[in-house]
């Protein structure tokens, strides 16, 4: 959890010098108009290239590589800017950190024209993640989703078919158990079970934290998981982990391992992310599945948790920012209108397979032809329930893989009242992780 103040490291101490290995910190950058640019994923170097030609020499791009994992690119972001590294300018920072760089004052905030213009068009999923008391802290570079995703040829066995409207939880676990196929989920002690119980929670009609909870003191933040909504996911999610439907390896799966489940010849259905779709295509290509694979392969909205009530999908993404440190704000915002414009979202959902931000992008036909789920997941986008939006929100995602790992021995009753306890326990500095 970081303190609205943060320490100030002088340059030169030990966390400067391993943070700075590269970049350096301190001096003057005598007018240069090289930006540097922390990217969570390859294809964003490709489109800083682009850019930094189409600026005709107005900026450049000095790229680093994030680590590819949502803690690792934390801590790497955490240490540079906790340093106050003044060679940093644009950040790829994942959402559900973004209030808690800003809350810190790590972060320069857009100003309410620059608002305008980076939130014009952009889903509702996206934008809410973006934004922390009111002010928009990144400018929203791809958002992401999760749907159901089924093997055609399971369904009539399973006696469920998610083409003909929504499905709960329950019916696909009862149906791949059936059909003796699998239901894949992520189970595995990470971001990505985290994911999963805000989701379920939501689509329970409850959150994790209180109303209110971004705008309090972390001892004051009051949990919501020991409510109907947390019993309900508790329960859920120990049905899936200890039945027949559940995957081998299921509490160590993340995203590739249920896309693997999901390949196998037991594959029955899973939830993930789009670039599924892609990583399909190229497990064809290198012959690891059948050129017919995709022809079997459905998919609709995320499960729902009451037959009656719509669900509460996953929200994920990117948002770029900008260094409350970086000598050249005024650049790096000009910048990032073409980093995060349309043909920009429209190349990196392309070539990474994850969707954009913004609405009009899946109306493309090339989009479109290469996604032909698009109006699914925009609809998904836009429908999103982003995790807590909470300056201490690693302290609240520590807490919550802590009691809901591993998924097979969660307690109706109990794990909902002690994982509250815990995260609690937690934000008020009465217990460690």
């Amino acid at each position: 959890m970081l303190e609205k103040k943060p320490r100030r490291w002088a340059c030169g101490s030990a966390l400067v010098l391993f943070a700075s290995v590269l970049t350096g910190c301190g001096g003057e950058d005598g007018g240069s108009t090289t930006l540097t640019y922390y990217i969570a994923d390859a294809a964003q170097e490709d489109v800083a290239t682009r850019c930094a030609a189409e600026s005709g020499g107005a900026y450049s791009f000095n790229i680093q590589r994030l680590p590819n994992t949502a803690a690792g690119g934390r801590e790497q972001l955490l240490r540079r800017l906790a340093a106050e590294d003044r060679s940093m300018d644009i950040v790829s920072v994942d959402p559900p950190f973004m209030a808690e760089f800003a809350n810190a004052g790590f972060l320069r905030a857009f100003t309410d024209q620059e608002r305008q213009e980076f939130s014009t068009g952009v889903l509702d999923g996206p934008l809410v993640q973006s934004t922390f008391r009111d002010t928009l802290w990144s400018a929203p570079l791809y958002g992401n989703t999760q749907l159901l995703w089924y093997r055609k040829s399971v369904l009539r066995e399973a006696g469920v078919d998610p083409s003909a409207g929504p499905v709960t939880w329950d019916q696909l676990i009862e149906g791949a158990t059936r059909a003796g196929v699998t239901l894949a989920a992520q189970g595995r002690r990470n971001e990505s079970l985290m994911v999963w119980v805000n989701a379920l929670v939501s689509s329970a009609g409850g959150s994790i934290l209180e109303s209110g909870a971004e705008n309090l003191p972390a001892d004051e933040v009051k949990g919501g998981l020991d409510t109907p909504a947390g019993e309900v996911a508790t329960r859920i999610m120990r049905d899936l982990a200890v039945s027949p439907a559940a995957p081998a390896g299921f509490s160590t799966a993340g995203e590739e391992d249920s896309r693997s489940a999901f390949q196998a010849p037991d594959g029955g259905f899973m939830v993930n992310w789009p670039y599924v779709w892609a990583a399909f295509d190229a497990a064809i290509e290198e012959g690891s599945l059948p050129a017919d694979f995709k022809d079997d392969v459905g998919w609709a909205a995320y499960p729902r948790v009451d037959a009656g009530t719509e669900s509460a999908a996953p929200s994920g993404g990117l948002g770029l920012s900008i260094s409350s440190f970086s000598r050249k704000p005024d650049l790096a915002v000009e910048a990032i209108r073409c980093l995060a414009n349309a043909q920009s979202q429209k190349d990196f959902m392309k070539t990474a397979g994850n969707p954009a931000a913004l609405a009009s992008v899946f109306d493309d036909p090339e989009i479109r032809d290469l996604f032909p789920m698009a109006d699914q997941i925009r609809e998904g986008l836009d429908a999103a329930t982003p995790r807590p939006v909470s300056p201490y929100y690693g302290d609240v995602t520590g807490s919550i893989q802590t009691a809901f790992h591993p998924p097979d021995s969660l307690a109706p009753g109990a794990t909902p009242r002690e994982g509250n306890e815990l995260l609690e326990a937690v934000l008020s500095n009465r217990r460690l992780i």
